[in-house]
């Protein structure tokens, strides 16, 4: 039977962080970044993760569709927020997927992205299997890492059956080549030289899988329509195509002026991409890159057509908002120590058995709806808040993530503390029904307005400096995620 992806899908996060700001705030200590000062790289917001990213990525390629027939979970990353809790799990819950799926997390390396979606391909006769990966690193100031790496995620749902891409095949090499690493307690990657990455490493290994890859397959090369190459070295990608035979037009653009690298999950992001501009029978290559090498060839299909994410890559890079503040960017992902003020000097420590027992209310957004007059309620309780009902024990679930609503009232509060203050919050109302007082994010106060539509996003809630531990809860942001600058 054949198979190969059915559904794909990305996120980008709407901030992005212009490579001048960072240039101009530490071009005094390293003149070098003047050079490399053009375009912008993606900035997560700070209740932003790769957890939450890779929910977004997942919503996006799932979209409407069934979840219940959903085999498996892979989600891959380099900077899980947890080293022992099943990241996964938590992306399972949010997206609601039913309890007995299998759930993975891929690390350690940069092409865990391109390994998780190879064996979801090999177990795909199980059932349809969704494959995420999303990254979040931490770099240093100053240094060339912080210019190129970018945050965001991909999503690909793979199976047997209709797909829109067939697997042609794959290749893979294992090598401890050590471009980079981040040993165990450190924060930041510990960087190799440039050109012995590039001749030693992409040269070599990269170009073996892909012979391996052609010649296992049959594929003439010239006949590939899209090469999908991460890698932040210049003319790299081009020079590997080129060694293997493939069209100058096929290697595609990587996105590092728009939105930079990002990291486990920009393979499958540029797949994703090349998915949505691919036509019948366009041959497409993807390949990861890390102690060692991944190679994955698919076609499209009849169907490609047929299918549309939610957004798509496409539609994360169009909204964006600029920014230029570097010292936000700082703050955000706590490479400064701020004076945040008494009011953030609360215990956040979470009852971990509260978070189990109301985890369907709190991490998969479920409310309530009357079965006996259809009212809609979050949260869901014992009795209906119909005062005409009042039936005892009739709630069954309703899911609020998908579901319009609109802003009914609002504050921005100065006084409530917040990593990006103000604290914007204010009672959602959803068109079919209930209501729920909500924090905003992606939104400024001038864009607070009634009546404004709300998409319902999951993020971080609040972090335990004390204990390491996050806090997932959903908020609202605005429709379509188009800022001020989108």
């Amino acid at each position: 039977m054949t198979r190969g992806i059915l559904a794909f899908g990305g996120y980008i996060p709407m901030r992005r962080l212009s490579r001048a700001a960072i240039a101009q705030a530490n071009g005094w200590f390293n003149s070098a970044l003047k050079s490399r000062a053009k375009g912008e790289r993606a900035m997560a917001n700070w209740d932003e993760d790769s957890v939450t990213m890779a929910v977004a990525a997942a919503r996006d390629s799932l979209s409407d569709r069934n979840r219940d027939d959903i085999a498996a979970l892979h989600f891959a990353s380099t900077s899980f927020p947890f080293l022992d809790r099943l990241n996964a799990g938590i992306v399972a819950g949010a997206l609601n997927l039913k309890s007995d799926i299998a759930a993975h997390d891929h690390a350690a390396t940069q092409r865990a992205g391109t390994s998780a979606l190879s064996l979801a391909l090999d177990a795909a006769d199980a059932g349809p299997q969704l494959v995420v990966a999303a990254d979040k690193r931490q770099t240093k100031a100053a240094g060339t890492l912080e210019m190129h790496v970018g945050d965001g995620a991909a999503a690909l749902l793979v199976g047997t059956g209709d797909v829109i891409a067939e697997l042609v095949g794959k290749a893979t090499r294992t090598v401890d080549f050590v471009d980079h690493f981040r040993a165990d307690g450190f924060a930041y990657d510990y960087p190799w030289e440039e050109r012995w990455i590039r001749d030693e490493g992409y040269q070599k290994i990269v170009a073996e899988t892909l012979a391996s890859l052609l010649k296992e397959t049959g594929i003439a090369a010239a006949d590939i329509s899209a090469f999908c190459m991460p890698c932040t070295l210049p003319r790299v990608a081009a020079a590997l195509a080129k060694k293997a035979g493939m069209p100058d037009a096929a290697v595609q653009d990587n996105m590092s002026a728009t939105c930079g690298e990002t990291g486990a999950a920009h393979p499958l992001l540029m797949l994703s991409r090349a998915l949505e501009n691919a036509k019948p029978g366009d041959l497409i290559v993807v390949a990861g890159f890390g102690q060692g090498s991944d190679a994955l060839a698919f076609r499209a299909t009849d169907r490609i057509g047929a299918f549309k994410p939610k957004l798509g890559v496409k539609g994360h890079l169009a909204r964006r908002r600029e920014e230029k503040n570097y010292n936000k960017y700082l703050s955000f992902n706590e490479l400064v120590t701020m004076e945040r003020g008494m009011r953030s000097e609360v215990d956040k420590a979470i009852a971990l058995s509260a978070l189990y027992r109301k985890r369907d209310m709190l991490t998969g957004f479920i409310g309530g709806r009357c079965s006996v007059c259809g009212t809609v309620q979050f949260p869901k309780s014992n009795i209906c808040v119909n005062p005409n009902c009042n039936a005892s024990h009739t709630q069954e679930d309703q899911p609020f993530a998908d579901l319009d609503g609109k802003i009914m009232s609002y504050t921005a509060d100065e006084l409530t503390y917040t990593p990006d203050p103000p604290a914007c919050y204010g009672m959602v109302q959803f068109e079919v029904g209930g209501r729920i007082m909500m924090d905003f994010t992606d939104i400024d106060p001038g864009q607070l307005d009634v009546g404004r539509d709300m998409d319902m996003v999951f993020r971080v809630k609040d972090r335990d400096p004390q204990r390491g531990f996050t806090r997932y809860f959903w908020k609202a942001a605005p429709a379509g995620g188009i800022g001020d600058g989108g």
